[in-house]
């Protein structure tokens, strides 16, 4: 198996954006701006963060207001090539007058959804099984959206894709950053078709249609019901994870549990660290497994006591956001650590990226957790305590905010 290096992306961004009128009387929709600046620049950025060297923007509606604005892209150390049709073309008709353009594999997107996807195992995945086409898709379980696909949940092919959304038991929807390979075209006629209607179902047959699955939350510019969410991502809001036994109180023995508040036990300077962090901007989230609870040996009651007295001790520095896993170890639930379900409920709760934040834990459960959730993760101990894990952060940060 060869895994090639994928250097190019190819870009849609054409259409009228008809649901965000009246925006789009007068702007092409992926101008749309978040902090002063439109989407599709978020795009470009993530891109190069892939370390793809080349972008074709595939351009329609009111092509100049892009091309006025992103030039050849060395603004963002990165080349841009367009390719302009009219604004009626489909999506297929769009993709076939740039063919000349790309490479024999390249990333396909779309200019209305952001995910912080995991591109490095996208390409694998797209080699490794032979693909034609391997897109990333939304796994859909909090019903975000509508699913079009049933995948394969070994193999990750997919086994159904349904422009409609009508078939039963869908789950899954693809949210674009697709890995193409440049064979797929000779599915498409020289006609002005959607591609993915047209070209997706023939790979489903022939079995070259897969996709990679992701628990985070992807946001767009498509509408206005979702410019709200988009715009609390694109917030800059700063969020940390952190354990509790272990990390920031006084870990009981092997099998026991602190059931009580005065069984919560501070860790030295642990109130500082965390004082540290709020005051440089963080909110922290809590994350925490409890098996105490599923063994009967303490309730849910005692628990939040717990956390009660751990906020009333840390005041005006409380810790807002507490998620835990209630679980016994063997009942096969998604969030008891090492698996990364509290990080995703957090992450769908407040509409945040993963991938900017850190993990801090005592545990290798914390850092695998935090790892498939996309997170950064540093370990702490009596050794490296948390106050010095949060110093060693705060001074990352300020290096990379004077770069």
């Amino acid at each position: 198996m060869e895994i090639k290096k994928i250097r190019q992306a190819v870009i849609l961004a054409g259409g009228y954006g008809t649901r965000l009128k009246p925006f789009t009387d007068t702007n092409p929709k992926p101008m749309y701006p978040f902090n002063g600046k439109p989407f599709l620049e978020y795009l470009i950025k993530q891109v190069k963060s892939f370390e793809i060297e080349e972008i074709v923007l595939l351009l329609g509606y009111l092509p100049e207001k892009i091309i006025d604005y992103f030039g050849d892209g060395s603004k963002w150390g990165i080349k841009i090539k367009y390719s302009v049709t009219p604004v009626e073309y489909e999506t297929g008709l769009r993709l076939l007058n740039g063919l000349e353009l790309y490479d024999d594999d390249f990333l396909f997107m779309y200019c209305d959804n952001y995910c912080p996807i995991d591109f490095k195992g996208l390409v694998l995945d797209y080699f490794r099984n032979d693909a034609l086409i391997e897109f990333s898709a939304y796994e859909n379980k909090d019903n975000y959206t509508k699913s079009n696909l049933i995948i394969e949940e070994e193999t990750g092919k997919v086994l159904t894709y349904d422009k409609k959304r009508t078939t039963p038991n869908l789950s899954g929807v693809d949210i674009g950053y697709a890995l193409v390979n440049k064979e797929v075209f000779k599915y498409m006629p020289n006609e002005n078709e959607n591609f993915e209607k047209i070209v997706y179902p023939k790979l489903v047959e022939e079995g070259k249609l897969y996709a990679k699955l992701t628990a985070h939350r992807y946001y767009s510019v498509g509408s206005y019901e979702r410019i709200a969410l988009t715009e609390e991502f694109f917030s800059n809001k700063k969020y940390m994870f952190i354990d509790r036994d272990g990390t920031i109180n006084v870990r009981p023995q092997k099998a026991r549990y602190i059931i009580e508040p005065e069984d919560f036990i501070w860790l030295p300077n642990a109130k500082e660290a965390i004082k540290k962090l709020v005051d440089n901007g963080y909110d922290l989230i809590m994350v925490t497994n409890q098996a105490g609870i599923a063994r009967g040996v303490m309730s849910i009651e005692q628990f939040e006591a717990i956390n009660k007295k751990m906020n009333d001790d840390l005041g005006e520095y409380a810790i807002k956001h507490i998620y835990y896993c209630p679980h016994h170890w063997d009942e096969g639930c998604d969030c008891r650590k090492p698996k990364p379900g509290m990080f995703f409920k957090a992450q769908k709760d407040l509409n945040f990226d993963l991938t900017k934040c850190w993990m801090l834990g005592d545990d290798e459960r914390d850092m695998h957790a935090g790892a498939d959730a996309g997170c950064k993760c540093m370990m702490v101990s009596t050794s490296h305590p948390l106050e010095e894990a949060v110093d060693y952060i705060l001074k990352l940060e300020k290096e990379n905010d004077c770069q």
